[in-house]
Protein backbone atom coordinates (compact mmCIF):
# COMPACT_ATOMS: atom_id res chain seq x y z
CA UNK A 1 0.00 0.00 0.00
CA UNK A 2 1.37 3.21 -0.98
CA UNK A 3 1.24 6.31 1.31
CA UNK A 4 -1.07 8.17 -1.44
CA UNK A 5 -3.52 5.69 -1.28
CA UNK A 6 -4.12 6.56 2.00
CA UNK A 7 -7.83 8.27 2.97
CA UNK A 8 -7.22 11.94 2.93
CA UNK A 9 -8.96 11.83 6.27
CA UNK A 10 -6.91 9.21 7.50
CA UNK A 11 -3.93 11.36 6.29
CA UNK A 12 -5.20 14.75 8.35
CA UNK A 13 -5.81 12.52 11.41
CA UNK A 14 -2.33 11.30 11.41
CA UNK A 15 -0.39 14.31 10.76
CA UNK A 16 -0.06 14.96 14.21
CA UNK A 17 2.40 11.75 14.71
CA UNK A 18 6.40 12.89 14.31
CA UNK A 19 9.01 11.09 13.33
CA UNK A 20 10.48 11.21 16.82
CA UNK A 21 7.53 9.58 18.33
CA UNK A 22 8.23 6.99 21.51
CA UNK A 23 7.57 3.52 20.75
CA UNK A 24 4.85 3.24 23.39
CA UNK A 25 3.03 6.59 21.54
CA UNK A 26 2.82 4.94 18.21
CA UNK A 27 1.80 1.53 19.82
CA UNK A 28 -1.18 3.80 20.84
CA UNK A 29 -1.33 5.64 17.39
CA UNK A 30 -1.48 1.89 15.60
CA UNK A 31 -4.19 1.09 18.18
CA UNK A 32 -6.45 3.85 17.80
CA UNK A 33 -5.88 3.34 13.67
CA UNK A 34 -7.19 -0.39 14.18
CA UNK A 35 -9.68 0.37 15.82
CA UNK A 36 -10.96 3.25 13.88
CA UNK A 37 -11.35 1.80 10.85
CA UNK A 38 -12.12 -1.47 11.84
CA UNK A 39 -8.87 -3.67 10.83
CA UNK A 40 -8.22 -7.26 11.98
CA UNK A 41 -5.08 -8.87 11.66
CA UNK A 42 -3.51 -12.48 12.55
CA UNK A 43 -0.57 -12.77 14.70
CA UNK A 44 1.27 -12.89 12.55
CA UNK A 45 -0.11 -10.58 10.10
CA UNK A 46 0.07 -7.71 12.05
CA UNK A 47 3.83 -6.79 12.71
CA UNK A 48 4.30 -6.47 8.97
CA UNK A 49 1.34 -4.25 8.62
CA UNK A 50 2.25 -1.92 11.66
CA UNK A 51 5.52 -1.88 9.55
CA UNK A 52 3.88 -0.77 6.55
CA UNK A 53 1.80 1.78 8.35
CA UNK A 54 5.04 3.42 10.51
CA UNK A 55 6.95 3.90 7.31
CA UNK A 56 4.08 5.49 5.42
CA UNK A 57 3.38 8.12 8.21
CA UNK A 58 7.08 8.74 8.51
CA UNK A 59 7.08 9.40 4.49
CA UNK A 60 3.48 11.60 4.88
CA UNK A 61 5.65 13.35 7.75
CA UNK A 62 8.52 14.04 5.87
CA UNK A 63 6.31 15.49 2.83
CA UNK A 64 4.33 17.40 4.64
CA UNK A 65 7.36 19.51 6.77
CA UNK A 66 8.62 19.98 2.91
CA UNK A 67 4.89 21.30 1.89
CA UNK A 68 4.29 23.52 5.36
CA UNK A 69 8.15 25.07 4.71
CA UNK A 70 7.11 26.09 0.98
CA UNK A 71 3.64 27.03 2.00
CA UNK A 72 5.62 29.29 4.30
CA UNK A 73 7.61 30.82 2.02
CA UNK A 74 4.58 31.29 -0.41
CA UNK A 75 1.90 32.21 1.16
CA UNK A 76 3.13 34.59 4.10
CA UNK A 77 6.13 36.47 3.65
CA UNK A 78 6.88 38.28 6.76
CA UNK A 79 10.66 38.02 6.60
CA UNK A 80 11.35 34.90 8.66
CA UNK A 81 14.03 35.66 11.41
CA UNK A 82 13.78 39.49 10.07
CA UNK A 83 14.00 42.57 12.48
CA UNK A 84 10.15 43.04 13.59
CA UNK A 85 10.67 46.34 15.28
CA UNK A 86 11.24 49.28 13.60
CA UNK A 87 11.90 53.10 14.41
CA UNK A 88 8.80 54.56 14.42
CA UNK A 89 7.14 56.87 17.69
CA UNK A 90 5.29 54.53 20.11
CA UNK A 91 1.59 54.63 20.95
CA UNK A 92 0.93 55.94 24.10
CA UNK A 93 -2.48 55.16 26.31
CA UNK A 94 -4.05 56.01 29.43
CA UNK A 95 -6.13 52.87 29.55
CA UNK A 96 -8.76 51.60 27.44
CA UNK A 97 -11.72 50.76 29.97
CA UNK A 98 -13.94 52.98 27.86
CA UNK A 99 -13.14 51.49 24.85
CA UNK A 100 -16.93 50.28 22.87
CA UNK A 101 -17.17 46.74 23.52
CA UNK A 102 -17.02 45.99 20.03
CA UNK A 103 -15.41 47.46 16.97
CA UNK A 104 -15.89 46.65 13.51
CA UNK A 105 -14.77 48.84 10.71
CA UNK A 106 -15.58 46.84 7.82
CA UNK A 107 -19.21 48.17 8.05
CA UNK A 108 -17.62 51.79 8.15
CA UNK A 109 -15.97 52.25 5.22
CA UNK A 110 -12.22 51.50 6.07
CA UNK A 111 -11.68 48.19 5.03
CA UNK A 112 -11.13 47.43 1.10
CA UNK A 113 -12.17 43.81 -0.40
CA UNK A 114 -10.52 40.76 0.46
CA UNK A 115 -7.36 39.91 -2.24
CA UNK A 116 -5.56 36.71 -2.52
CA UNK A 117 -1.51 37.33 -2.76
CA UNK A 118 -0.89 33.88 -4.61
CA UNK A 119 2.30 32.04 -4.82
CA UNK A 120 4.37 35.43 -3.70
CA UNK A 121 4.91 35.88 -0.32
CA UNK A 122 4.01 39.74 -0.49
CA UNK A 123 1.73 39.58 3.03
CA UNK A 124 3.80 42.79 4.32
CA UNK A 125 2.36 44.47 1.34
CA UNK A 126 -1.03 43.69 1.94
CA UNK A 127 -0.98 44.59 5.65
CA UNK A 128 1.22 47.86 5.11
CA UNK A 129 -1.55 48.88 2.16
CA UNK A 130 -4.50 47.88 3.97
CA UNK A 131 -3.84 50.09 7.12
CA UNK A 132 -2.65 53.31 4.80
CA UNK A 133 -5.91 52.77 3.41
CA UNK A 134 -7.58 52.82 6.95
CA UNK A 135 -5.78 56.00 7.92
CA UNK A 136 -6.66 57.68 4.60
CA UNK A 137 -10.36 57.10 5.07
CA UNK A 138 -9.95 58.61 8.49
CA UNK A 139 -8.62 61.25 7.25
CA UNK A 140 -9.90 62.65 3.98
CA UNK A 141 -13.64 59.96 4.22
CA UNK A 142 -12.49 58.42 0.97
CA UNK A 143 -11.78 54.81 0.56
CA UNK A 144 -8.93 54.25 -2.12
CA UNK A 145 -7.26 50.27 -3.17
CA UNK A 146 -3.65 50.84 -2.98
CA UNK A 147 -1.24 49.12 -5.06
CA UNK A 148 0.56 45.94 -3.38
CA UNK A 149 2.55 45.54 -6.35
CA UNK A 150 3.95 48.82 -6.51
CA UNK A 151 5.48 47.75 -2.80
CA UNK A 152 6.66 44.36 -4.05
CA UNK A 153 8.15 45.75 -7.06
CA UNK A 154 9.98 49.22 -5.72
CA UNK A 155 10.53 48.59 -1.89
CA UNK A 156 13.93 46.70 -2.13
CA UNK A 157 16.22 50.04 -1.56
CA UNK A 158 14.46 49.62 2.20
CA UNK A 159 15.47 46.37 2.32
CA UNK A 160 12.99 44.22 1.26
CA UNK A 161 12.60 41.49 -1.17
CA UNK A 162 9.77 41.08 -3.49
CA UNK A 163 7.96 38.08 -3.49
CA UNK A 164 10.61 36.59 -1.37
CA UNK A 165 9.66 38.48 1.88
CA UNK A 166 9.89 42.05 3.39
CA UNK A 167 8.13 43.46 6.28
CA UNK A 168 5.94 46.60 7.60
CA UNK A 169 8.33 48.79 8.80
CA UNK A 170 10.09 48.82 5.57
CA UNK A 171 7.47 48.81 3.59
CA UNK A 172 6.04 51.95 5.52
CA UNK A 173 9.45 53.87 5.08
CA UNK A 174 9.20 52.69 1.12
CA UNK A 175 5.75 54.89 1.07
CA UNK A 176 7.24 57.69 2.93
CA UNK A 177 10.66 57.73 1.14
CA UNK A 178 9.21 57.61 -2.57
CA UNK A 179 6.53 60.17 -1.08
CA UNK A 180 3.33 57.96 -1.99
CA UNK A 181 2.08 54.57 -3.22
CA UNK A 182 0.14 54.20 -5.85
CA UNK A 183 -3.39 53.27 -6.76
CA UNK A 184 -4.40 49.79 -7.03
CA UNK A 185 -6.36 50.21 -10.52
CA UNK A 186 -3.25 52.19 -11.71
CA UNK A 187 -0.46 49.43 -10.62
CA UNK A 188 -2.40 46.45 -10.16
CA UNK A 189 -1.26 42.84 -8.40
CA UNK A 190 0.26 40.37 -10.54
CA UNK A 191 1.54 38.01 -7.86
CA UNK A 192 5.05 37.81 -9.17
CA UNK A 193 8.55 40.09 -8.93
CA UNK A 194 8.27 42.81 -11.85
CA UNK A 195 10.16 45.56 -12.52
CA UNK A 196 9.39 48.99 -10.47
CA UNK A 197 6.46 50.92 -12.77
CA UNK A 198 5.45 53.54 -10.03
CA UNK A 199 4.33 56.50 -11.22
CA UNK A 200 4.02 60.04 -9.57
CA UNK A 201 0.66 60.89 -11.15
CA UNK A 202 -0.89 57.65 -10.00
CA UNK A 203 0.04 58.24 -6.02
CA UNK A 204 -3.16 57.24 -4.31
CA UNK A 205 -1.58 57.66 -0.70
CA UNK A 206 1.29 58.90 0.81
CA UNK A 207 3.06 58.62 4.62
CA UNK A 208 5.03 60.87 6.90
CA UNK A 209 5.80 57.78 9.06
CA UNK A 210 4.11 54.98 11.58
CA UNK A 211 3.27 54.36 14.91
CA UNK A 212 4.47 51.21 16.99
CA UNK A 213 2.27 50.04 19.59
CA UNK A 214 4.18 47.88 22.63
CA UNK A 215 5.06 44.80 22.11
CA UNK A 216 2.58 41.93 23.42
CA UNK A 217 -0.04 44.73 24.72
CA UNK A 218 -3.77 43.31 23.53
CA UNK A 219 -4.91 46.44 25.64
CA UNK A 220 -2.90 48.60 23.68
CA UNK A 221 -3.96 47.16 20.24
CA UNK A 222 -7.41 46.95 21.34
CA UNK A 223 -7.76 50.70 21.94
CA UNK A 224 -5.67 51.50 19.14
CA UNK A 225 -8.24 49.58 16.85
CA UNK A 226 -11.35 50.91 18.66
CA UNK A 227 -9.83 54.65 18.26
CA UNK A 228 -7.58 54.92 15.37
CA UNK A 229 -8.76 51.89 12.85
CA UNK A 230 -7.49 49.04 11.18
CA UNK A 231 -4.10 47.95 12.46
CA UNK A 232 -1.09 46.02 10.76
CA UNK A 233 -0.09 43.39 12.64
CA UNK A 234 2.21 40.00 12.70
CA UNK A 235 0.72 36.44 13.39
CA UNK A 236 2.47 33.11 13.58
CA UNK A 237 1.04 31.88 10.59
CA UNK A 238 2.66 27.97 10.38
CA UNK A 239 -0.07 26.21 11.97
CA UNK A 240 -1.91 23.77 9.92
CA UNK A 241 -5.11 24.38 11.57
CA UNK A 242 -4.79 28.00 10.86
CA UNK A 243 -4.17 27.18 6.98
CA UNK A 244 -7.53 25.35 7.52
CA UNK A 245 -9.63 27.74 9.58
CA UNK A 246 -13.23 28.32 8.09
CA UNK A 247 -15.29 29.25 10.90
CA UNK A 248 -15.51 29.83 14.82
CA UNK A 249 -12.82 31.51 17.03
CA UNK A 250 -9.83 30.38 15.96
CA UNK A 251 -8.07 29.09 19.35
CA UNK A 252 -4.83 27.38 19.37
CA UNK A 253 -3.33 27.53 23.15
CA UNK A 254 0.25 26.69 21.07
CA UNK A 255 0.05 29.06 18.92
CA UNK A 256 2.48 31.38 20.83
CA UNK A 257 5.47 32.59 18.61
CA UNK A 258 6.62 35.13 15.57
CA UNK A 259 8.93 32.08 13.66
CA UNK A 260 7.14 32.23 10.53
CA UNK A 261 5.67 35.37 10.20
CA UNK A 262 2.55 36.27 8.22
CA UNK A 263 1.57 40.01 8.39
CA UNK A 264 -2.70 40.23 8.47
CA UNK A 265 -4.66 43.49 9.44
CA UNK A 266 -7.28 43.80 12.30
CA UNK A 267 -9.94 45.82 11.44
CA UNK A 268 -12.19 45.10 14.78
CA UNK A 269 -12.79 43.13 17.70
CA UNK A 270 -15.36 41.64 19.41
CA UNK A 271 -17.16 38.72 21.71
CA UNK A 272 -19.50 35.97 21.20
CA UNK A 273 -20.97 33.26 23.05
CA UNK A 274 -18.00 34.61 25.62
CA UNK A 275 -14.85 34.08 23.55
CA UNK A 276 -13.45 37.44 23.01
CA UNK A 277 -12.00 37.51 19.66
CA UNK A 278 -10.05 39.46 16.89
CA UNK A 279 -11.52 39.93 13.40
CA UNK A 280 -8.32 39.52 11.38
CA UNK A 281 -8.12 40.33 7.49
CA UNK A 282 -6.01 37.83 5.83
CA UNK A 283 -4.63 38.21 2.17
CA UNK A 284 -5.42 34.33 0.96
CA UNK A 285 -8.63 35.21 -0.97
CA UNK A 286 -12.25 35.72 0.39
CA UNK A 287 -12.61 31.72 -0.18
CA UNK A 288 -10.65 30.75 2.61
CA UNK A 289 -11.30 31.17 6.04
CA UNK A 290 -14.77 33.37 6.62
CA UNK A 291 -14.97 35.38 3.27
CA UNK A 292 -11.13 36.02 3.77
CA UNK A 293 -11.48 36.64 7.64
CA UNK A 294 -10.72 34.66 10.35
CA UNK A 295 -11.70 35.82 13.77
CA UNK A 296 -8.55 34.70 16.23
CA UNK A 297 -8.73 34.37 20.35
CA UNK A 298 -8.22 37.70 22.40
CA UNK A 299 -7.48 38.10 25.51
CA UNK A 300 -5.62 34.49 25.35
CA UNK A 301 -1.85 35.22 26.05
CA UNK A 302 -1.47 36.48 22.98
CA UNK A 303 -2.16 34.06 21.08
CA UNK A 304 0.10 33.67 17.64
CA UNK A 305 1.71 37.29 19.21
CA UNK A 306 -0.67 39.12 17.51
CA UNK A 307 0.72 42.21 19.45
CA UNK A 308 4.15 41.11 19.22
CA UNK A 309 4.40 43.66 16.03
CA UNK A 310 1.50 46.07 16.07
CA UNK A 311 1.89 49.21 13.77
CA UNK A 312 -0.22 51.59 11.82
CA UNK A 313 0.98 54.84 9.38
CA UNK A 314 0.69 58.43 9.99
CA UNK A 315 -1.23 59.69 6.73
Amino acid sequence: MHWLSIPIVTVFLYLKIADGLSVSALDIEWQEFVRSHNKTYSAHEEPVRYAVWKENLLVINRHNSETNEEYARLRTGFEINGNIEGSGSIFKYINGSEDPSEVDWRGKGYVTPVKNQGGCGSCYAFSVKGAVEGQLFRKTGKLVSLSEQNIVDCSFKEGNHGCGGGNKFRSYNYIKNNNGVDTAEAYPYEAKNGPCRFRRSEVGATVTGYVDLPRNDEIALRHAVANIGPIAVSIEGFPRDFRFYDHGVYDNPNCTKLESMHAVLVVGYGTRYGLDYWIVKNSWGSRWGKAGYVFMARNKDNQCCIACAANYPVV
